[in-house]
């Protein structure tokens, strides 16, 4: 068993530590909203802690799971001062690199551990405890979080050093946001030529066009139903982080630009909190013109 502080209780945190809590670990929760903290501690048979240093306090290894650079250094800040030799923070935030290499040099003048440890999978995963996590860091630290994050995570890898596993998540993302087009592009000309759509998945989806958005979003989105899974408002985030970096490296990355463009059009429609397959929305697929 270990003692742990979660810092974040949204859609992805609450879950995952429960599975902590589930798995036996110690665990002692705090979030900013502190009606979630009352909720979870009333689910979950863990503690909660009135502030985030007061929540990391005696933690041998603190977990993250906020919204962007800035919520994430403004409560490492909080409770920065509370770390110890020996602890290992695991920041599952999806944030950007140069961050997770600051935060660690800062960790490790204190003589603890930071992973950079971006989760994928979305809600249902978290809920499941089946997330991808890929992380940045020692691998010392690695290896010893890996109990840990084994409570919530079904595929770990440690890329390399630190800000690596962000950057991984960037691949991650980037990836998602074309297959996604594809996929929103290819139900679109199905409709519009007055094909069967069940019929056409079901002929194309165990060949070369088969992907896990199709497998798991191609009814919803035929449907047009798009409250699930993981918002445009975060997606546009990730994306976001990730032509920053493109624009630092060198690398060049216009179909992810463009569908991040398309995804500004989705939330210009009301839809930043509808899951990322309502790019079929844009054309003309959403709930609004059923």
């Amino acid at each position: 068993m270990a003692r742990i502080a979660f810092l974040g209780l949204g859609v992805m945190g609450y879950p995952m530590a429960g599975h902590l809590v589930g798995a036996g670990h110690d665990v002692c929760v705090w979030n900013r909203t502190a009606t979630k903290v009352e909720r979870w501690c009333g689910t979950f048979a863990g503690r909660a802690g009135r502030t985030a240093d007061e929540a990391v306090f005696g933690a041998e290894y603190v977990c993250l799971c906020l919204g962007d650079d800035p919520d994430v250094e403004e409560v490492f800040d909080a409770f920065e001062g509370t770390l110890a030799a020996g602890m290992i923070v695991i920041d599952h935030t999806t944030a950007s690199a140069d961050l997770a290499r600051r935060l660690s040099v800062r960790a490790e003048a204190r003589g603890a551990a930071f992973l950079d440890a971006p989760i994928s999978g979305g809600q249902v995963g978290a809920e499941t405890g089946q997330l991808t996590i890929m992380c940045g860091g020692s691998e010392a630290a690695f290896e010893a979080a890996v109990p840990v994050m084994s409570a919530y995570g079904r595929n770990l890898t440690r890329i390399g050093d630190s800000g690596s596993g962000q950057l991984a998540k960037s691949v991650n993302q980037i990836c998602i946001a074309g297959i996604v087009q594809g996929l929103a592009e290819g139900l679109h000309f199905a409709r519009e030529a007055g094909l069967d759509i069940d019929r056409t998945i079901e002929a194309i989806r165990g060949g070369a066009a088969q992907s896990w958005q199709m497998d798991n979003r191609w009814q919803t989105m035929r449907d047009g139903h798009y409250d699930h899974g993981f918002a445009v408002d975060w997606m546009r985030k990730d994306l976001r982080i990730a032509l920053d970096t493109a624009r630092q490296t060198g690398a060049t990355l216009p179909v992810a630009a463009l569908v991040d463009q398309f995804y500004a059009d989705v939330q210009a429609k009301g839809g930043g909190r509808w899951d990322t397959s309502s790019l079929l929305a844009r054309l003309g697929h959403g709930p609004e013109t059923e």
